[in-house]
């Protein structure tokens, strides 16, 4: 029986509200930032982003044991992609904090004047401004000024490697111009961005070949960038602006000034950002931001904000960084942009989890560049706190992100008698009633067997963020649910490929391959990508490799108590309360059953590493192009127990060899390792003999 007691102490019960909050933050923020930098699909304003951002640094700063090594406050970015090749920065690169306002940034420059040692040298007076740019950190390496290496800034620590698509940039110098000497090498910052102009063309592009269009131009540029044809990365007009420096051999130019930088940087061939101009005092500074912010739409791309950075690069060194953004530089933001629209209608979407979501289907209108017609509305609250109605004049705004936030409506024009908007009582999509739990803003639909939300759960089981299963899609998880064939996450793997050639546009080898797929994510699934596709309540990836980290199988975590769980990072009480109802389901445990029984049933990555068969304990490389992404068969070989490696070495077991390998395959050849095609390697993961996978035929 719980136990009660007649006292309470504020501290403590402050303390875990703190804790509970700062779980949820943290979730939500590193969704957020996978949605932005991973997936370059964001679902939230800036503003919205940084209000959370706020939020949780504000909870760390008065509950400093709060602050957790994995924080989002403590890193910069997003997630390194998986399926390209990564290197380390030689120096870390720094994301920036932001401003927003001039008092904001006058107090920015006031702790950057009071930070900086009096022995230094250095003076704070003058500040470097260009443009904040809306594109992809990036970094160029010169070897005796010669183009080596590209990287994007990844997470900061570590990069993608995207040197051979960078080449195909066209105003990139492939080698730097003057007469030199150059430094013997040097690391060149900037911007990887994609005009208005070549945006607008791509999309006109896309529409002539029945593609979808891309929401932006920053994604636009993200995604062209991260290619792995680049042929296509050429193809679509991207530009490379400079604006800092990196590492550097000690033979470099010894620079006083970032504005000598920049000067160094045109002389060399690079282009910079326009505009960028050094501001002597507080009003000048002032002056710039509004010239940018006046002159923002007539600019040939994209910005959301100035950069100021402290021109005397001594004092800069002097005044350091956090542990995420330098001191001595700072982005001030401009405001959203706002436009008028109509309110066409109010629909009410249900997730995989349940949740109601309203939606505000508007008539369509140019934001930013960007024609925008839906916005959410999150809950019910937010509809009522707003009070907007179907058929209301209503502010959007929009802060170069793809999804924009509704203001309020035009009262002024709202036509008369127009009735307020009722939340649905019943789910739109089974006719279930909803609930509303104590404390919490959303509704939910409770009927695991609701359409929306089998339909949702299933394609999350099979999405990149669960087994990332290769071909088994949207329309395909739709076309399954609606015969009835599948009703759960387990039904998917009872699939045959006779079965799947009786539906449209199946032919025997694309059923053959979904059968496959499904057979080999059954086969290789990991404990952590098994627990994120299970779709539990506030449970993302990070939170599964903590869960995964602790427990060695599902058993093991369904016997764990709110209590215990709680005793882990990311997991509050609030998670914890999500997972304990996940396994008090009836429906998720029949589920959890149903998968065992057919194989799928992952344990800790340790000892799964520790398994029987060929690949165990070995050691691979994939070069060369192959015809699956390299992150999916970097997880199915460290599923099986192999070790992934980076190069080419004498500890080298096997060497998986694509199209165009180029000299690793040379290299392994001349050492005498053993070279598999993508057949022999999907065989050596199917147990058979290595001695038989052995391919001497791979074209270099």
């Amino acid at each position: 029986m719980q136990q009660y007691s007649l006292f309470s102490d504020p501290a403590a019960e402050a303390h875990g509200k703190a804790a509970a909050r700062a779980g949820e933050l943290r979730a939500e923020i590193t969704r957020h930032n996978r949605l932005y930098h991973q997936l370059d699909a964001p679902e939230i304003t800036d503003e919205a982003y940084d209000a959370l951002y706020r939020e949780l640094e504000a909870i760390e700063k008065e509950f400093p044991d709060l602050r957790t090594e994995d924080s989002p406050t403590r890193r910069v970015g997003g997630a390194v992609l998986p399926y390209l090749e990564t290197m380390p920065h030689r120096e870390r690169m720094y994301g920036l904090d932001n401003v927003f306002s001039a008092e904001e940034w006058a107090a920015f420059a006031e702790r950057a004047a009071k930070a900086l040692p009096e022995a230094s040298g250095g003076e704070t007076s003058c500040w470097w401004a260009d443009p904040k740019l809306d594109g992809l950190a990036c970094e160029i390496t010169y070897v005796n000024g010669v183009m080596t290496q590209a990287l994007t800034r990844g997470d900061g620590e570590v990069g993608e490697v995207v040197t051979e698509a960078m080449r195909t940039v066209r105003n990139l110098p492939l080698r730097l111009e003057g007469p030199g000497p150059f430094p013997e090498r040097i690391d060149i910052r900037g911007e990887v961005l994609m005009f208005r102009r070549e945006f607008e063309e791509l999309n006109a592009r896309q529409d002539a070949l029945g593609q979808k269009r891309f929401a932006n131009p920053r994604n636009a540029a993200a995604g062209s960038l991260r290619q792995l044809d680049t042929a296509v990365t050429a193809s679509r007009g991207l530009r490379f602006l400079a604006y800092s420096l990196g590492s550097v051999s000690e033979d470099g130019p010894a620079w006083e000034t970032h504005s000598g930088l920049m000067k160094a940087f045109a002389a060399w061939g690079f282009d910079t950002p326009p505009g960028g101009s050094l501001c002597r005092n507080a009003d000048e500074a002032l002056a710039c931001f509004a010239r940018f912010e006046a002159e923002r739409d007539e600019l040939p791309f994209e910005i959301d904000g100035v950069v100021f950075k402290i021109d005397d690069l001594e004092a800069q060194r002097a005044i350091g960084f956090t542990a995420r953004a330098p001191r001595f530089a700072v982005a001030w933001k401009f405001t959203s942009r706002k436009a008028e629209t109509r309110l066409r209608r109010l629909v009410v979407q249900v997730g995989r989890t349940g949740v109601l979501t309203p939606v505000a289907e508007l008539e369509p209108v140019s934001l930013g560049g960007v024609v925008v017609s839906r916005a959410t509305l999150h809950n019910e609250d937010e509809i009522r706190r707003l009070d907007i109605r179907e058929g209301d004049a209503v502010i959007i705004q929009r802060a170069g992100d793809v999804i924009p936030d509704v203001l309020g409506p035009v009262l002024a024009k709202r036509p008369e008698g127009l009735p307020e908007f009722r939340f649905p009582e019943t789910c739109p999509s089974c006719g279930s009633p909803v609930f509303r739990r104590e404390g919490e803003s959303a509704h939910r639909c409770v009927n695991l067997a609701c359409p929306a939300v089998v339909r949702r759960s299933i394609m999350h089981f099979v999405s990149k963020a669960g087994l990332d299963v290769d071909g088994i899609g949207e329309k395909m998880v739709e076309m399954l649910i609606e015969s009835g064939r599948v009703a759960t996450p387990a039904d998917l793997f009872t699939l045959t490929k006779e079965e799947l050639m009786g539906f449209d546009r199946m032919g025997e080898v694309s059923a053959a391959k979904c059968v496959d797929m499904l057979d080999l994510a059954r086969r290789n699934a990991g404990l952590v990508r098994f627990i994120a596709a299970l779709g539990i309540r506030q449970v993302g990836e990070q939170t599964a490799r903590t869960l995964a980290a602790r427990y060695s199988d599902m058993d093991a975590l369904a016997s764990a108590s709110a209590e215990e769980l709680q005793t882990l990072p990311d997991v509050g009480p609030e998670v914890a309360r999500c997972i304990r109802d996940f396994f008090e389901n009836e429906a998720n445990r029949s589920l959890l059953e149903s998968v065992r029984l057919l194989g799928l049933w992952p344990r800790h990555e340790e000892q799964r590493a520790q398994a029987q068969g060929a690949p165990a304990g070995r050691r691979i490389l994939f070069t060369g192009t192959l015809s699956r992404p390299r992150d999916e068969y970097r997880r199915m070989a460290e599923a099986a127990g192999a070790a992934v490696m980076s190069g080419v070495s004498k500890k080298l077991d096997w060497l998986v060899a694509g199209d165009d390998p180029g000299s690793k395959l040379e290299k392994a050849r001349a050492l005498g390792i053993p070279v598999l095609d993508e057949e022999g390697f999907l065989a050596l993961l199917a147990g058979t003999d290595p001695q038989d996978l052995q391919r001497n035929d791979v074209p270099v």
